[in-house]
């Protein structure tokens, strides 16, 4: 009977996890970039109550196990195209396709982001919403009056005075993983690098497999609501029904201590 009970127990703890990776998904539903993640489960081993063959030198068709529950292994990010907002800022960027953006972190390391809302802090460098500049790292010149991307990365700009003249300033490359499932997730919209994740593969966009940028738009969440939702609705019945199979087994316990001889 106990093990009825740890059972349903393992049961518990693992839906109040995926109860906790929903709530997660539902608070980013508005976050710029997120990714949302999937829960995985497992079944934990077996007891062999009657074991094959049973000392007879000939295997049985059938066996007699009994599981001990189950547990969580994974919560996977999934790294489907979010929805996509016009904003009209020439600094907001999107990725149509496969890719990340590469910020400098303070500690010398590079993040990876979907997050393309970007910004100029007060020496005029591309910055995100954290202040970490962008790699490479690119300035916009003070006497700039116009700021255009292209769809390859080319960050070009038009000079007070000159408006016969477009300057390139530089090219915004994105990096690309073998396995973007293996990233870390940092916090602040930012992925790190990770052995299972792989080596990053930088390059212009829309070059080898690397999606393309676009100006003037954002990648918003790619959490569907409605699917949240029914997802919590099963994990809240799941959980419930652990909880029941704990009552069952109690008053089973129960009805074996009020016996008498």
């Amino acid at each position: 009977m106990l093990r009825a009970m740890t059972t349903a127990a393992s049961g518990m703890k693992a839906q109040q996890m995926n109860i906790d990776t929903i709530a997660n998904n539902l608070a980013n539903v508005n976050t710029a970039g997120y990714k949302k993640s999937h829960v995985e489960f497992q079944d934990l081993l077996y007891e062999s109550v009657v074991p094959t063959g049973r000392g007879s030198g000939e295997a049985d068709p059938t066996r007699v196990e009994i599981g001990h529950g189950v547990k969580m292994v994974a919560t996977n990010k999934i790294y489907s195209q979010g929805l996509i907002r016009q904003t009209g800022n020439p600094l907001d960027l999107m990725i149509e396709g496969d890719g990340f953006f590469q910020v400098r972190l303070p500690d010398g390391s590079v993040g990876f982001t979907r997050d393309g809302s970007f910004k100029l802090d007060a020496e005029r460098n591309i910055v995100t919403s954290s202040g970490y500049r962008i790699e490479p790292s690119m300035q916009i010149p003070l006497d700039a009056t116009d700021v255009s991307i292209a769809r390859d990365g080319t960050v070009s700009v038009m000079l007070a005075g000159d408006t016969a003249t477009v300057q390139e300033l530089g090219i915004i490359e994105l990096a690309k993983f073998p396995n973007s499932a293996g990233l870390i997730a940092r916090g602040g919209n930012l992925f790190l690098e990770s052995p299972s994740s792989g080596r990053p593969q930088v390059g212009r966009s829309g070059e080898e497999g690397i999606g393309e940028i676009a100006s003037g738009f954002l990648e918003m969440s790619n959490v569907e609501t409605v699917e949240e939702l029914v997802s919590m609705i099963s994990a809240q019945r799941a959980y419930e029904l652990n909880s029941k199979t704990i009552s069952i087994a109690d008053e089973m316990l129960q009805t074996v201590n009020r016996m008498k001889r």
